[in-house]
């Protein structure tokens, strides 16, 4: 049996094949497949989106410390337990350092995969295409512009640099 992800790849396939318009926002798929019969939300998909909703907005929720910084409040850090991983969420005012520990290191190797797949992506369009290519801003280390956060406004980054360039 498919995954449920390849479930869902599968719906955007058949919205394609189906001669709906492209390009599209996904909830314009959501719409076409639960109007035309192709998706219901499985029982044990409801457990998992409630979750991944909390999840969410736990990841939303911040504080301002003592120098005045925004800081994300709840942090989540893998964990092994009978052969499965979960993710235990802690306050990071009263977590215990080998929680925090794990969970940067579990946060910084997500922006590394994210950016590992944003160069593939970047380098597969490029190859494929018969006009001026897109070149990534390749600073990827993140210096000035975080830099640029801890010293700038309280809510943003000062400096921005563009997402491409033309060559």
């Amino acid at each position: 049996m498919a995954t449920y992800t390849k479930q869902m790849q599968q719906i955007v396939d058949e919205y394609r094949l189906a001669g709906e318009p492209w390009p599209t926002t996904a909830k314009n798929i959501a719409d076409w497949a639960i109007l035309s019969g192709r998706w219901r939300m499985p029982a044990a998909a409801v457990r998992r989106r409630c979750a991944d909703d909390i999840a969410a907005a736990m990841r939303e929720e911040y504080y301002t410390d003592r120098k005045g910084r925004r800081v994300r409040l709840l942090h989540p850090a893998p964990l092994l337990a009978e052969g499965e991983r979960h993710m235990l969420w802690d306050d990071i005012r009263t977590a215990a350092r080998p929680h925090m520990v794990l969970s940067f290191q579990n946060r910084r190797n997500g922006i590394v995969g994210d950016c590992r797949q944003f160069k593939t992506d970047v380098d597969s369009y490029n190859e494929s295409q018969h006009y001026i290519p897109c070149k990534p801003y390749r600073d990827a280390n993140f210096g000035a512009t975080c830099a640029a956060a801890t010293n700038g406004p309280r809510r943003g980054l000062t400096v921005r640099p563009p997402l491409f360039v033309l060559l």
